[in-house]
Protein backbone atom coordinates (compact mmCIF):
# COMPACT_ATOMS: atom_id res chain seq x y z
CA UNK A 1 0.00 0.00 0.00
CA UNK A 2 2.74 2.39 0.81
CA UNK A 3 4.58 1.86 -2.28
CA UNK A 4 1.25 2.17 -4.40
CA UNK A 5 0.90 6.01 -2.76
CA UNK A 6 4.35 6.44 -3.65
CA UNK A 7 3.95 5.59 -6.74
CA UNK A 8 0.92 7.76 -7.19
CA UNK A 9 2.49 10.84 -5.56
CA UNK A 10 5.82 10.88 -8.15
CA UNK A 11 3.06 10.32 -10.92
CA UNK A 12 0.78 13.64 -9.13
CA UNK A 13 4.30 15.47 -9.68
CA UNK A 14 5.31 14.67 -13.01
CA UNK A 15 1.55 15.41 -13.84
CA UNK A 16 1.76 18.50 -12.11
CA UNK A 17 5.45 19.25 -13.47
CA UNK A 18 4.20 18.45 -16.99
CA UNK A 19 1.55 21.46 -16.46
CA UNK A 20 4.00 24.34 -15.34
CA UNK A 21 6.13 23.30 -18.44
CA UNK A 22 3.67 23.48 -20.77
CA UNK A 23 2.41 27.04 -19.22
CA UNK A 24 5.86 28.49 -19.07
CA UNK A 25 6.05 27.19 -22.83
CA UNK A 26 3.13 29.05 -23.23
CA UNK A 27 3.75 32.07 -21.32
CA UNK A 28 7.15 31.98 -23.53
CA UNK A 29 4.94 31.98 -27.02
CA UNK A 30 2.95 34.44 -25.48
CA UNK A 31 5.42 37.09 -24.67
CA UNK A 32 7.31 36.56 -27.66
CA UNK A 33 3.74 37.34 -29.53
CA UNK A 34 3.80 40.51 -27.49
CA UNK A 35 6.76 41.35 -27.81
CA UNK A 36 6.46 41.33 -31.85
CA UNK A 37 3.25 42.85 -31.61
CA UNK A 38 5.30 45.87 -30.03
CA UNK A 39 7.42 45.99 -32.21
CA UNK A 40 5.03 45.77 -35.47
CA UNK A 41 3.69 49.64 -34.49
CA UNK A 42 6.93 50.67 -35.54
CA UNK A 43 7.31 49.06 -39.04
CA UNK A 44 6.82 50.81 -42.15
CA UNK A 45 3.53 49.16 -42.57
CA UNK A 46 1.65 50.02 -39.39
CA UNK A 47 3.56 53.38 -39.96
CA UNK A 48 2.34 53.70 -43.79
CA UNK A 49 -0.88 52.84 -42.72
CA UNK A 50 -1.66 56.04 -40.28
CA UNK A 51 -1.09 58.22 -43.32
CA UNK A 52 -4.30 57.62 -45.05
CA UNK A 53 -3.85 58.03 -48.69
CA UNK A 54 0.09 56.71 -48.56
CA UNK A 55 1.44 53.34 -49.87
CA UNK A 56 4.64 51.56 -48.92
CA UNK A 57 7.28 50.55 -51.42
CA UNK A 58 10.67 49.05 -52.31
CA UNK A 59 12.31 49.11 -55.74
CA UNK A 60 16.54 48.19 -56.55
CA UNK A 61 18.52 50.93 -57.36
CA UNK A 62 21.91 50.85 -58.71
CA UNK A 63 22.33 47.48 -57.06
CA UNK A 64 20.79 48.69 -53.40
CA UNK A 65 17.19 47.78 -52.60
CA UNK A 66 15.99 51.30 -51.16
CA UNK A 67 12.55 51.98 -49.31
CA UNK A 68 10.64 54.88 -50.48
CA UNK A 69 6.88 55.96 -49.33
CA UNK A 70 4.74 57.60 -51.50
CA UNK A 71 0.96 59.13 -51.93
CA UNK A 72 -0.84 62.34 -53.80
CA UNK A 73 -1.32 63.45 -56.93
CA UNK A 74 0.24 66.44 -59.27
CA UNK A 75 3.89 67.45 -59.77
CA UNK A 76 6.56 65.08 -58.34
CA UNK A 77 8.51 66.03 -54.93
CA UNK A 78 10.92 63.86 -53.31
CA UNK A 79 11.93 64.02 -49.93
CA UNK A 80 15.14 62.94 -48.44
CA UNK A 81 15.18 62.80 -44.39
CA UNK A 82 18.03 63.22 -42.53
CA UNK A 83 20.85 61.89 -39.67
CA UNK A 84 19.40 60.05 -36.77
CA UNK A 85 15.46 59.57 -38.39
CA UNK A 86 14.29 58.46 -41.38
CA UNK A 87 11.20 59.14 -43.95
CA UNK A 88 8.77 59.30 -40.78
CA UNK A 89 10.55 63.00 -40.23
CA UNK A 90 8.19 63.88 -42.77
CA UNK A 91 5.05 62.51 -41.20
CA UNK A 92 3.31 65.84 -40.26
CA UNK A 93 3.92 67.37 -43.47
CA UNK A 94 3.37 64.56 -46.02
CA UNK A 95 -0.49 65.11 -46.05
CA UNK A 96 -0.33 68.74 -46.53
CA UNK A 97 2.37 68.26 -49.77
CA UNK A 98 0.15 65.20 -51.20
CA UNK A 99 -3.05 67.64 -51.73
CA UNK A 100 -0.86 68.67 -54.27
CA UNK A 101 1.93 67.28 -55.28
CA UNK A 102 2.87 63.41 -56.16
CA UNK A 103 5.09 63.18 -53.02
CA UNK A 104 8.03 60.17 -52.42
CA UNK A 105 9.60 60.33 -49.34
CA UNK A 106 13.11 57.87 -49.70
CA UNK A 107 15.29 56.09 -47.17
CA UNK A 108 17.93 56.55 -49.41
CA UNK A 109 20.92 54.12 -48.86
CA UNK A 110 22.25 53.30 -45.34
CA UNK A 111 18.62 54.37 -43.59
CA UNK A 112 15.69 52.96 -42.47
CA UNK A 113 14.43 50.26 -44.35
CA UNK A 114 16.78 50.17 -47.52
CA UNK A 115 19.81 47.98 -47.99
CA UNK A 116 23.35 49.06 -45.82
CA UNK A 117 25.99 48.34 -48.44
CA UNK A 118 29.68 48.59 -47.41
CA UNK A 119 30.26 51.93 -49.55
CA UNK A 120 29.03 54.07 -52.03
CA UNK A 121 28.01 56.61 -49.23
CA UNK A 122 29.64 60.23 -50.78
CA UNK A 123 26.49 62.45 -51.74
CA UNK A 124 27.41 62.22 -55.41
CA UNK A 125 26.51 58.66 -55.52
CA UNK A 126 23.59 58.89 -53.18
CA UNK A 127 22.61 61.24 -55.70
CA UNK A 128 23.13 59.44 -58.06
CA UNK A 129 20.97 56.78 -56.83
CA UNK A 130 18.31 58.88 -56.28
CA UNK A 131 18.66 59.92 -60.06
CA UNK A 132 18.41 56.28 -61.02
CA UNK A 133 15.00 56.12 -58.80
CA UNK A 134 13.63 59.20 -60.59
CA UNK A 135 14.33 58.08 -64.20
CA UNK A 136 12.25 54.80 -63.46
CA UNK A 137 9.32 57.22 -62.79
CA UNK A 138 9.09 58.14 -66.47
CA UNK A 139 10.31 60.94 -68.42
CA UNK A 140 10.39 64.93 -66.37
CA UNK A 141 11.67 67.00 -63.89
CA UNK A 142 11.30 66.60 -60.03
CA UNK A 143 11.75 69.14 -57.15
CA UNK A 144 13.67 67.56 -54.65
CA UNK A 145 13.84 68.19 -50.82
CA UNK A 146 16.28 66.84 -48.21
CA UNK A 147 16.90 67.67 -44.34
CA UNK A 148 20.65 67.33 -42.54
CA UNK A 149 22.55 64.39 -44.59
CA UNK A 150 19.37 64.86 -46.95
CA UNK A 151 20.28 68.18 -47.50
CA UNK A 152 23.54 67.11 -48.63
CA UNK A 153 22.10 64.75 -51.21
CA UNK A 154 19.58 67.02 -52.79
CA UNK A 155 22.08 69.87 -53.12
CA UNK A 156 24.94 67.21 -54.50
CA UNK A 157 21.59 66.07 -57.17
CA UNK A 158 20.49 69.20 -58.03
CA UNK A 159 24.06 70.39 -59.12
CA UNK A 160 24.93 67.18 -60.88
CA UNK A 161 21.44 66.22 -62.61
CA UNK A 162 20.23 69.78 -63.51
CA UNK A 163 18.66 67.79 -66.03
CA UNK A 164 16.05 66.00 -64.10
CA UNK A 165 15.73 69.30 -61.26
CA UNK A 166 12.73 71.40 -61.12
CA UNK A 167 13.29 73.24 -57.49
CA UNK A 168 15.42 72.38 -54.95
CA UNK A 169 14.58 72.97 -51.20
CA UNK A 170 17.07 72.83 -48.21
CA UNK A 171 15.86 72.30 -44.91
CA UNK A 172 18.58 73.99 -42.17
CA UNK A 173 21.89 72.42 -43.80
CA UNK A 174 24.44 73.39 -46.49
CA UNK A 175 26.22 70.70 -48.11
CA UNK A 176 30.12 69.83 -46.90
CA UNK A 177 32.73 71.82 -48.02
CA UNK A 178 36.43 73.54 -46.94
CA UNK A 179 34.78 75.26 -43.80
CA UNK A 180 33.37 71.95 -42.28
CA UNK A 181 37.62 71.26 -41.78
CA UNK A 182 37.16 74.02 -39.28
CA UNK A 183 34.53 72.71 -37.20
CA UNK A 184 35.92 73.35 -33.45
CA UNK A 185 37.17 70.72 -31.50
CA UNK A 186 35.94 72.44 -28.30
CA UNK A 187 32.26 74.02 -27.62
CA UNK A 188 33.62 77.56 -27.83
CA UNK A 189 30.49 79.34 -26.88
CA UNK A 190 28.48 77.05 -29.19
CA UNK A 191 24.72 76.81 -28.86
CA UNK A 192 24.97 73.05 -29.37
CA UNK A 193 28.94 71.30 -30.22
CA UNK A 194 28.66 69.38 -33.03
CA UNK A 195 30.98 66.10 -31.47
CA UNK A 196 29.14 63.92 -33.50
CA UNK A 197 30.70 64.93 -36.37
CA UNK A 198 33.85 63.68 -35.23
CA UNK A 199 33.23 60.58 -33.81
CA UNK A 200 31.01 59.27 -36.83
CA UNK A 201 34.06 59.43 -38.85
CA UNK A 202 35.25 56.54 -36.75
CA UNK A 203 35.13 52.96 -37.99
CA UNK A 204 34.38 50.20 -35.97
CA UNK A 205 34.11 51.75 -32.99
CA UNK A 206 31.09 53.68 -32.56
CA UNK A 207 28.71 50.45 -33.41
CA UNK A 208 30.82 48.33 -31.22
CA UNK A 209 30.01 50.80 -28.69
CA UNK A 210 25.93 51.95 -29.53
CA UNK A 211 24.39 48.58 -30.44
CA UNK A 212 21.28 48.44 -28.74
CA UNK A 213 22.14 51.70 -26.98
CA UNK A 214 22.01 53.81 -29.99
CA UNK A 215 18.46 55.49 -28.43
CA UNK A 216 21.05 57.29 -25.86
CA UNK A 217 22.14 59.33 -28.47
CA UNK A 218 19.40 59.58 -30.28
CA UNK A 219 17.84 61.73 -27.17
CA UNK A 220 20.53 63.89 -26.65
CA UNK A 221 20.37 64.60 -30.09
CA UNK A 222 16.93 65.89 -29.72
CA UNK A 223 16.77 67.31 -26.14
CA UNK A 224 20.04 69.21 -27.41
CA UNK A 225 18.52 70.58 -30.59
CA UNK A 226 14.65 71.09 -30.10
CA UNK A 227 12.97 73.74 -28.48
CA UNK A 228 9.95 72.08 -28.10
CA UNK A 229 11.24 68.45 -26.75
CA UNK A 230 8.04 67.28 -26.94
CA UNK A 231 7.79 68.38 -30.49
CA UNK A 232 9.24 64.67 -31.42
CA UNK A 233 7.07 62.51 -29.14
CA UNK A 234 8.02 59.51 -27.69
CA UNK A 235 6.92 57.32 -30.04
CA UNK A 236 8.64 59.10 -32.91
CA UNK A 237 11.70 58.49 -30.74
CA UNK A 238 11.13 54.83 -30.77
CA UNK A 239 10.67 54.47 -34.61
CA UNK A 240 13.87 56.15 -34.60
CA UNK A 241 15.40 53.89 -32.15
CA UNK A 242 14.37 50.98 -33.97
CA UNK A 243 16.23 52.00 -37.18
CA UNK A 244 19.35 52.64 -35.54
CA UNK A 245 19.71 50.36 -32.85
CA UNK A 246 21.73 47.52 -34.97
CA UNK A 247 25.70 47.39 -35.72
CA UNK A 248 24.72 47.32 -39.44
CA UNK A 249 22.61 50.40 -39.04
CA UNK A 250 25.11 52.55 -37.36
CA UNK A 251 27.73 51.58 -39.53
CA UNK A 252 25.57 53.02 -42.43
CA UNK A 253 24.86 55.62 -41.12
CA UNK A 254 28.41 57.31 -40.21
CA UNK A 255 29.38 55.95 -43.81
CA UNK A 256 27.24 59.05 -44.86
CA UNK A 257 29.61 61.08 -42.23
CA UNK A 258 33.09 59.33 -43.17
CA UNK A 259 32.34 59.99 -46.52
CA UNK A 260 32.44 64.38 -45.85
CA UNK A 261 36.34 64.20 -47.12
CA UNK A 262 34.84 63.26 -50.38
CA UNK A 263 31.87 65.21 -50.50
CA UNK A 264 34.16 68.47 -49.88
CA UNK A 265 35.70 67.38 -53.06
CA UNK A 266 33.40 66.92 -55.00
CA UNK A 267 31.53 70.40 -54.61
CA UNK A 268 34.81 72.28 -55.91
CA UNK A 269 33.73 70.37 -59.05
CA UNK A 270 30.35 70.54 -59.07
CA UNK A 271 28.32 73.14 -61.56
CA UNK A 272 26.85 76.25 -60.71
CA UNK A 273 22.91 74.79 -59.13
CA UNK A 274 20.23 77.01 -61.58
CA UNK A 275 17.29 75.78 -60.42
CA UNK A 276 15.21 78.12 -58.13
CA UNK A 277 16.20 77.23 -54.56
CA UNK A 278 14.26 77.88 -51.46
CA UNK A 279 16.41 77.72 -47.93
CA UNK A 280 14.36 77.09 -44.65
CA UNK A 281 16.63 77.50 -41.48
CA UNK A 282 16.57 77.13 -37.81
CA UNK A 283 17.44 80.50 -36.59
CA UNK A 284 21.32 78.77 -35.54
CA UNK A 285 21.62 77.22 -39.21
CA UNK A 286 20.67 80.77 -40.89
CA UNK A 287 23.83 82.19 -40.59
CA UNK A 288 25.59 79.40 -42.06
CA UNK A 289 23.23 78.76 -44.81
CA UNK A 290 23.88 82.64 -45.94
CA UNK A 291 27.77 81.98 -46.23
CA UNK A 292 27.76 78.70 -47.45
CA UNK A 293 24.34 77.96 -50.16
CA UNK A 294 25.01 80.93 -52.21
CA UNK A 295 28.61 79.73 -53.49
CA UNK A 296 27.28 77.22 -55.56
CA UNK A 297 23.23 78.08 -55.97
CA UNK A 298 22.75 81.39 -58.16
CA UNK A 299 18.73 81.60 -57.78
CA UNK A 300 18.30 81.35 -54.06
CA UNK A 301 15.66 82.48 -51.45
CA UNK A 302 16.55 81.79 -47.74
CA UNK A 303 13.85 82.16 -45.03
CA UNK A 304 13.97 81.67 -41.29
CA UNK A 305 12.13 79.39 -39.57
CA UNK A 306 11.89 81.16 -35.40
CA UNK A 307 10.86 79.12 -32.38
CA UNK A 308 12.73 76.09 -33.64
CA UNK A 309 15.66 74.24 -33.60
CA UNK A 310 17.66 71.89 -36.37
CA UNK A 311 14.53 69.81 -36.62
CA UNK A 312 12.00 72.33 -38.19
CA UNK A 313 9.76 69.36 -39.83
CA UNK A 314 8.85 68.52 -36.65
CA UNK A 315 8.52 71.73 -34.67
CA UNK A 316 7.01 74.33 -37.13
CA UNK A 317 5.32 71.64 -39.53
CA UNK A 318 2.29 73.89 -40.26
CA UNK A 319 5.18 76.58 -41.55
CA UNK A 320 7.52 74.46 -43.74
CA UNK A 321 4.80 73.06 -45.20
CA UNK A 322 2.95 75.89 -46.06
CA UNK A 323 6.16 77.63 -47.30
CA UNK A 324 7.46 74.84 -49.07
CA UNK A 325 3.84 74.71 -51.10
CA UNK A 326 3.75 78.05 -51.81
CA UNK A 327 7.67 77.97 -53.42
CA UNK A 328 6.44 75.08 -55.62
CA UNK A 329 3.21 76.79 -57.23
Amino acid sequence: MEIKNKIISVLSWIVILSGFEGYAQSSKQMTSKMITKQNDKYDDEYLVSMLPGFTNHHQNVNGTKLHYVSGGTGSTLILLPGWPQTWWSYHKIMPILAKHHKVIVIDYRGMGSSEKPAGGYSKKNMAGDIASFIRSLGPGKVSVAGHDIGANVAISFAGNYPELTEKLIVLDTQHPEEDFYKLPMLPVGLPVHPWWVAFNQIKDLPENLLEGRFHIVQQWIFDQMLVNKDSISEFDRQVYAKAYETKEAIRASNGWYQAFPEDIQDIKYMKMIEAQTLALGSPNATPMLKASLPNYIRNLQLKEIKNSGHFILEEQPAEVANLISDFLK
